[in-house]
């Protein structure tokens, strides 16, 4: 029996065993708090100042040594490097110092806390994990003030790499030959180090408790990366067992891939679109790679994180235009901006929200902004001509608010006209239904535009009321709530009652649990992580419309989760023991 296995989050599949390289090892410090005499504040801000220039330097030099394949690396570090520029956070840290008379490594903590704790209370975890990342930038000034010079370079040997976390810096200097699976104590399923082991698909659990406790350098461990866990030292049995399913797994992914360019289409032949969920450029290749049929979400909000500027009209056309260009004929869904000014860096208002994630955000801060909607809006517009861009509004709440973005849009394209710039005048506009309120008068709604993406992440959430990162509640995240499922079914008929096309882009249309029930529900499309698709797409393909319509009728009938997830658990169980050994689901937390 293995001496120990911990828990986290499983974020790209597979199996490895090998030894762990522990970086967290003289690579996170904790400051030393001391306070100083006066005589010492000038000091200890040089020394601060200082620390921030080397890091600075340090940054622009790996930033010049990306190649030009990783150009979204280079585009982060961009704005790191814009970050460590900006004098608001140097100077929040020498508050402390000339103020608080605290040491430098103690006043940089500070200054860091405070920009932390102002992003308390959010609850979506895109923007957690870019909290997470000005974390990591500023460990890089830290480790200048420690004179800790240990190397993400000094890895020279295949390891399975143990970390308290990654930044995009940090992967940049990594040899990723060298690295057999990651798993980090912080992060989540969007967080950079999630990103680019799914990218490199090699096996990684991220958020793991007690990871740098428990394990040392050069112990003999197992990642599994189908359930997360970190299984220390073990057994001749449980090595054996790890040693079968990982072969068995990289057979089963030679085999689907071998057959990703099939049509994803049902015995019976009911066909249909498996996009992609993208939010950095890099990934749109994966799109390509796992045959996808377009790009369903594309994340946008990368583009403004923690910029000092905000980017401007032709930055933004030139990303669009490129993505189109990319995947063309593919499709490529744009979504606006789905953030708030509280998480776009300097220059906005700051308003007191006892709680964001119900506040000024998404569409309705871009109506209160309209010059940063418009320019958004204006650069799609511009893009469009490609003839394959389709615009998604998120988080709209009901007709008044579709018609003042409609109405902005018709202005923006008013406005293109009049200044003689050519656009796509016809270009597919569709709004994400991922509020109750949505949900009740999708009907309405279906009239005004050309397609709904039913977002089931924020819709469970905000449908039961429950915060899925809040342990305490998580457990009530339940997909197949009754009340979730009459609400998808409800949007779905809806949007072909008025001869519109519904798709699905939250995590259950990547869970193969879920897969029969949208598809006998006749959800049109489903947008998931690239790698995910053909084996999606090959489960798909193994499915009857007749059995997947009999599920869902013997699903709503039933009253409880309980009983829905005992029912798809057994069913789907049933049909595709061989897969589901090799993939994990939403629907691990049953309903006590």
């Amino acid at each position: 029996m293995a001496a120990k296995i911990l828990h986290g989050i499983p974020v790209s599949a597979g199996i490895s065993i090998g030894r762990a390289y522990l970086l967290s090892q003289g690579h996170y410090c904790l400051a030393p708090m001391q306070s100083i005499s006066q005589d010492l504040v000038e000091v200890e801000t040089a020394r601060l100042n200082q620390a921030f220039a080397q890091a600075l330097e340090s940054l622009q030099q790996i930033r010049k040594q990306i190649p030009r394949e990783q150009s979204d690396h280079a585009a982060i570090l961009d704005t790191h490097i814009m970050v460590l520029k900006d004098p608001k956070l140097r100077q929040a840290t020498e508050h402390y110092i000339r103020d608080m008379h605290l040491n430098a490594e103690w006043a940089l903590e500070k200054g860091v806390a405070d920009i932390e704790s102002s992003f308390q209370g959010i609850e979506d975890e895109y923007f957690r994990a870019r909290v997470q990342e000005l974390r990591l930038l500023t460990r890089r000034v830290m480790n200048q003030l420690l004179g800790n010079n240990d190397s993400i370079k000094s890895i020279t040997s295949r390891v399975i790499l143990i970390a308290h976390d990654l930044s995009p810096a940090d992967t940049v200097e990594l040899d990723v030959s060298k690295i057999m699976a990651f798993a980090t104590a912080q992060g989540g399923r969007t967080s950079h180090v999630a990103i680019l082991a799914r990218t490199l698909e090699i096996p990684a659990v991220v958020g793991v408790e007690d990871l740098e406790s428990s394990v040392s350098d050069n112990q003999f461990i197992v990642v599994d990366g189908f359930r997360g866990q970190i299984v220390i030292d073990p057994d001749e049995t449980e090595l054996t067992q790890y040693t079968d399913l990982k072969y068995s797994f990289e057979a089963y992914q030679k085999e689907v891939i071998r057959k990703r360019d099939l049509p994803a289409e049902t015995r019976d032949g009911h066909r249909v679109q498996l996009h992609a969920n993208i939010e950095l450029f890099e990934e749109v290749s994966k799109v390509l790679d796992y045959s996808g049929d377009g790009v369903g979400l594309y994340r946008t909000e990368y583009s403004y994180l923690y910029r000092v500027e905000l980017p401007t009209e032709q930055e933004l056309i030139e990303e669009y235009r490129d993505l189109a260009s990319i995947l063309h004929p593919r499709r490529l869904v744009i979504r606006t901006l789905d953030a708030g000014g509280d998480k776009l860096g300097h220059g906005f208002e700051h308003l007191e929200e006892a709680n964001p994630v119900l506040g000024l955000r998404a569409v309705r801060f871009c109506l209160r902004h309209q010059d940063i909607f418009k320019t958004q809006l204006r650069a799609i517009l511009r893009a469009s001509q490609a003839g394959n861009i389709s615009l998604m509004f998120p988080m709209i709440s009901g007709l008044g608010e579709l018609r003042e973005v409609l109405s902005v849009l018709d202005q923006t394209k008013e406005e293109l006209a009049a200044e003689g710039l050519a656009f796509d005048a016809e270009i597919p506009v569709g709004i994400m239904i991922e509020l109750p309120s949505a949900v009740m008068i999708a009907d309405i709604l279906a009239r005004y535009v050309d397609f709904f993406s039913i977002g089931t992440n924020d819709l469970i959430q905000y449908s039961l009321g429950i915060d899925r990162t809040n342990k305490y509640v998580s457990h009530l995240y339940q997909p197949l709530h009754p009340a979730l499922l009459r609400s998808i079914k409800r949007v779905v008929d809806a949007g072909h009652k008025a001869g519109i096309e519904v798709s699905m882009c939250g995590e259950m249309a990547s869970d193969p649990y879920c897969l029969p029930i949208l598809i006998g529900m006749h959800v049109d499309s489903l947008s998931l992580n690239p790698q995910s698709i053909p084996w999606i797409k090959r489960i798909l393909r193994k499915l009857t419309m007749e059995e997947c319509a009999d599920l869902l009728t013997r699903i709503l009938r039933l009253d409880s989760v309980s009983e829905s997830n005992k029912l798809v658990r057994e069913t789907i169980f049933k049909r595709f023991p061989d897969e589901l050994q090799f993939h994990s689901s939403i629907l691990e937390e049953e309903e006590e």
